[in-house]
């Protein structure tokens, strides 16, 4: 079997790119399909055992396209249209920006695992645009239009949807008015140990963007006095340089070797923004840090109220620090060893077995006979 993997863009390594590098395990002969990418990045992460092409689109070749390739996005459906995979048996695209609106033979099976559609021109659009400096907003709502119609489009040559998250799932099916199952994406838990002693400082991780929602936990932990380290870089840095009091330490971008610190010595994760799923909760989990999270979305999946963390109901400082005062109250009991084991179960062995599985499912789909119809008319 012929396999190929399509992939937005790979120039970092983030949660999609580990959930595209653990499907590289399972198909090491499988070639790689990107937008623009630093090769030696994409060599690197998936190591030696990876025996497959890197093939761009031709996005790559537009100029400057390494460092402004979301500026080609209108132009990203049809370069996908222009790749040849009429050779491959098996297509996996990994969804979130445009990967998905491949085309393939009739008889090939196409597999998407959707990290999300694509928020800037669905639900997160209004929030998108009005972030958005005056020449996109001027030219984004034609731009978004034109996606709009080719992503739902392009959903029906997908043969199976994997989600990663029940969230997730709800989106496809709002959006894409199709089903899709669920397998969530891995996390490597033993690279964190849960037993070190743990500080009195909170810690909130992740880039510094208004749907993250940092600000609100600087505002309201500037109100509180207790410690906060803010870990992440992004447009709101500046903004929260401002009014960040000195209970509150910005360290900006940081190694992994000092997020993987601070993870094992917080006194609990805040993660206060709307996730499709969110891996940075699950490495808190493994770490033995209880997670004080906004009570929606991709959250409702990795932690469970009063066992594994604190869930808000309402994106507001008045939420957020209620749960903060209740943590600090000790109204719940947090065990480390609990904590861990929770966050085992979204390990990258449970992702593999779980989606070779979903793939098993779907070509057992596609090879099962067509419904017979009763002969005659009624």
């Amino acid at each position: 079997m012929k396999v190929a993997i399509v992939h937005y863009w790979w120039l970092s390594n983030r949660g999609g790119e580990a959930v595209v590098a653990a499907i590289a395990e399972l198909y090491p002969e499988a070639d790689l399909y990107v937008h623009v990418c630093d090769e030696a990045l994409v060599r690197k992460t998936l190591g030696e055992g990876f025996k497959g092409l890197v093939v761009t689109t031709f996005i790559a070749r537009l100029p400057g396209a390494a460092k402004h390739y979301q500026k080609y996005l209108p132009l990203m459906p049809v370069a996908l249209e222009q790749l040849d995979l009429s050779a491959y048996d098996l297509v996996i695209s990994s969804e979130s920006g445009p990967a998905k609106g491949v085309i393939t033979r009739p008889d090939a099976l196409h597999v998407c695992y959707c990290h999300s559609p694509m928020r800037y021109v669905w639900d997160m659009y209004p929030a998108y645009l009005q972030g958005a400096g005056r020449v996109v907003r001027a030219l984004f709502p034609w731009v978004a239009h034109w996606l709009r119609v080719w992503d739902r489009a392009s959903a029906d040559r997908v043969d199976h949807f994997v989600a990663n998250s029940s969230f997730v799932a709800s989106r496809i099916r709002k959006f894409y008015r199709r089903d899709a199952e669920v397998v969530y994406p891995p996390v490597n838990v033993t690279s964190f140990d849960h037993r070190r002693e743990r500080g009195d400082f909170y810690l909130c991780l992740g880039q510094l963007v208004p749907y993250k929602r940092a600000d609100m936990v600087v505002e309201v932990f500037n109100r509180l006095g207790l410690p906060l380290v803010v870990i992440g870089e992004g447009e709101l840095l500046d903004r929260l340089k401002a009014i960040a009091a000195p209970n509150v330490q910005l360290m900006g971008r940081q190694a992994f070797s000092v997020v993987k610190d601070k993870l094992e010595t917080c006194k609990a994760l805040v993660f206060p923004g709307l996730e499709d799923f969110g891996i940075v909760p699950v490495e808190a989990m493994a770490s033995g840090a209880p997670v004080i999270a906004y009570g929606k979305g991709g959250a409702l999946d990795t932690i469970v109220h009063g066992k594994t963390g604190i869930l808000f109901d309402e994106q507001s400082n008045s939420a957020l620090e209620a749960a903060i005062r209740a943590c600090e109250a000790g109204q719940h009991r947090f065990d480390v060893e609990a904590l861990r084991e929770h966050a085992a179960g979204f390990d990258k062995a449970i992702f593999q077995r779980r989606f070779l599985e979903a793939v098993a499912r779907a070509m057992a789909a596609q090879r099962a006979p067509p419904p017979q119809h009763a002969e005659g008319w009624s």
